[in-house]
């Protein structure tokens, strides 16, 4: 275990890994020149797996191929990049590598929003190998979470509440949020991840916000 991931595994929480499922050796192959080999490495040490007692999973990015598919649709990211999904957390939050931008964009289904944050100096400065360690050496357990109408954090309470999730599971929010739902624990339900993400990304207009990292460069061009 190297140090980014020892900073995800054991100061981050995330470890152990739960209810993984190994990679074949056809998956990882169809991946090899696609995504950074450290995240292979990752998949061959660890499985597709839950994290932090599942508020984070690592995908295969085969099985939501389509599901990205659905919320890129109608979007400036279309044909921009070849992109992933290569993890998700407990309320179905994606988070989306591309080959040339990293990783470039965060998909929050609950609320429609897309957050772009083109990491592609990074990635060519960095390599994808510290790109990628960086990736799980920032994450943080709140940055994976829903707050209720009180902002008070969802997972521990929908975990004691629904039990834990199975590596297909995600907590709901039913009706969804986008129907006129409250994100009160009371409105959680454990749902069938692939398919909710699918119905959540037909029901309204998707929300491409600013990226800040974007603006936050041109500002510092312009001076």
């Amino acid at each position: 275990m190297n140090d980014y991931f020892d900073e995800f595994f054991n100061f981050g929480g995330f470890g152990p890994a739960i209810k993984s499922e190994q990679p074949t050796e056809a998956t990882l192959q169809h991946f090899k020149d696609k995504l950074p080999a450290r995240l292979l490495e990752y998949w061959q040490e660890y499985g597709f797996s839950g994290w932090g007692e599942g508020i984070f999973w690592t995908v295969n990015p085969a099985d939501y191929s389509e599901i990205l598919d659905l919320w890129l649709t109608g979007t400036p990211f279309v044909g921009k990049d070849k992109y992933y999904v290569i993890g998700r957390s407990a309320f179905g939050r994606l988070f989306v590598w591309g080959e040339t931008s990293g990783q470039s964009i965060k998909i929050n289904p609950s609320y429609g929003m897309l957050l772009p944050s083109d990491e592609t100096e990074n990635l060519k400065q960095r390599g994808s190998e510290r790109t990628i360690d960086l990736f799980f050496a920032c994450k943080s357990k709140s940055t994976m979470e829903e707050e209720d109408t009180e902002g008070k954090p969802l997972f521990e309470r929908a975990m004691e509440k629904l039990g834990p999730l199975e590596a297909d599971e995600m907590y709901a929010f039913v009706p969804a949020l986008a129907l006129g739902g409250a994100p009160k624990l009371e409105n959680l339900q454990k749902v069938k991840a692939l398919e909710h993400l699918a119905f959540l990304a037909e029901l309204g207009e998707k929300q491409v916000m600013a990226d800040i990292v974007a603006l936050s460069n041109a500002l510092h061009r312009d001076k």
